[in-house]
């Protein structure tokens, strides 16, 4: 058994942060471009390579794909057809990211057979379906992390709404009114969504020079107003401005999570945070971004359930650990702390494919036969199925922290 460390690819988005992955790896920050996304897992695009003991590389989708059983275990080998079911990144956020949606395990298996009758290639950028697997997601935030997720409750926006109402709002304000429930929220975003250009125009500065009123009143929604006068500021003419005043407005404190099933509207706004995701590339844009819009798939994909997003804290697990649950099939992920001069160990169980990051601190990973690998901050470790437990323990004392990522269930 040999206990082997990840070099991890980072994806330079433009709205990524050029300091906090440099910072979290003890590389020279600035770096010379944004680093939005460190990425762990076997995504084709950009798979980890797993670094043997003589120092050579091989990547890990290789790995998977010549030995799945081995890597994965027969279960998770059969339940997801010899493919890594999750991915896990660090995302760092500097500004806001698209608002999107992700589809349900049938929804993304229709549209994919659908685009694919249709001979529309995978890497198209009017493609919405480039496989044909769901992408459920949860992020943990590492700092404060801002975020709009899922629909504030209707009776709720009522009143955000009026308390920045403008001439050209008021009829929007009573179209909810009229239906404060999941139909009356579809009916105004789908209203919105699809303004004339002209008339969006002509609605925003409204809407934004009412949020500049409230913010400098202390009104009750100083907090909504200043996102949506940061997302007005950079998209202008975009209609997911409006779109995210029926959206709940969060701020997750370090270790705080949230769960995004098939379907919730979401959009990270800044904040450095683990997520861990099923590994697919299926993502439904409302807007906020210039790549493609499908107003009618969006339509499709998105659940307008609406009410307060529950925000997880992780249960307990013991010696320190906490466990994000979720329904998602594809991952489960949890976190451990050790406080300073604590040095308890933590038996990691060979209970699947496994991936453990270290975001704070220096830990010690012990196998059985002697072999040990130090894991530095900003580090992370491959566990295949068929190595036996490891043991973790903090170096020197310090306080750290590590996040295990492995598959859901695996059961037929």
């Amino acid at each position: 058994m040999t206990v082997e460390l990840l070099r991890n690819a980072v994806r330079p988005y433009a709205w990524g942060s050029r300091t906090a992955i440099p910072q979290l790896q003890g590389r020279p920050v600035p770096a010379p471009h944004p680093e939005a996304e460190l990425w762990m897992g076997a995504h084709p695009g950009d798979p980890s390579h797993v670094i043997g003991p003589d120092g050579t590389e091989r990547s890990l989708l290789a790995l998977v794909d010549a030995d799945p059983v081995g890597q994965l275990g027969q279960r998770c080998t059969r339940r997801w057809g010899g493919r890594l079911p999750f991915l896990l990144k660090i995302l760092a956020a500097e500004e806001p990211l698209s608002m999107q949606a992700h589809p349900s395990a049938a929804q993304a298996a229709e549209g994919y057979a659908r685009e694919e009758k249709l001979g529309i290639p995978r890497d198209a950028a009017n493609r919405n379906y480039p496989d044909p697997t769901a992408k459920p997601e949860l992020v943990c935030a590492l700092t404060e992390f801002h975020a709009l997720a899922g629909f504030r409750d209707p009776h709720r926006t009522i009143k955000l709404l009026k308390a920045i109402e403008t001439p050209g709002m008021a009829k929007y304000t009573g179209l909810l009114e009229a239906q404060p429930d999941p139909d009356g929220l579809r009916a105004l975003f789908t209203t919105w969504i699809t303004l004339p250009q002209r008339a969006f125009d002509e609605l925003l500065p409204e809407v934004l020079d009412a949020c500049v009123r409230h913010v400098a009143d202390h009104g009750e929604f100083t907090v909504e107003c200043r996102t949506i006068l940061e997302l007005g500021e950079t998209h202008s003419r975009d209609a997911g401005v409006l779109a995210a005043l029926l959206l709940n407005r969060l701020t997750l404190r370090a270790g705080e999570a949230i769960y995004l099933p098939a379907g919730n509207l979401h959009l990270y706004l800044h904040g450095i945070a683990v997520e861990i995701l099923a590994n697919s590339d299926n993502i439904l844009r409302c807007g906020l971004t210039p790549k493609h819009v499908d107003v009618p798939e969006l339509l499709r994909v998105v659940d307008f359930s609406c009410g307060e997003m529950p925000v997880q804290h992780g249960e307990p697990a013991g010696h320190g650990m906490a466990v994000y649950h979720t329904d998602a099939p594809e991952f489960e992920l949890s976190r451990t702390e050790w406080a300073e001069g604590e040095d308890t160990e933590l038996e990691v169980d060979s209970v699947g494919p496994q991936i453990l990051l270290c975001t704070a601190g220096d830990l010690l990973v012990l196998a059985d036969d002697g072999e040990q690998v130090e894991l530095r901050r900003g580090q992370s470790v491959w566990l295949p199925a068929a190595d036996p437990p490891v043991r973790i323990r903090p170096l020197d004392g310090t306080h750290s922290q590590l996040f295990r990522a492995t598959a859901g269930t695996c059961e037929d």
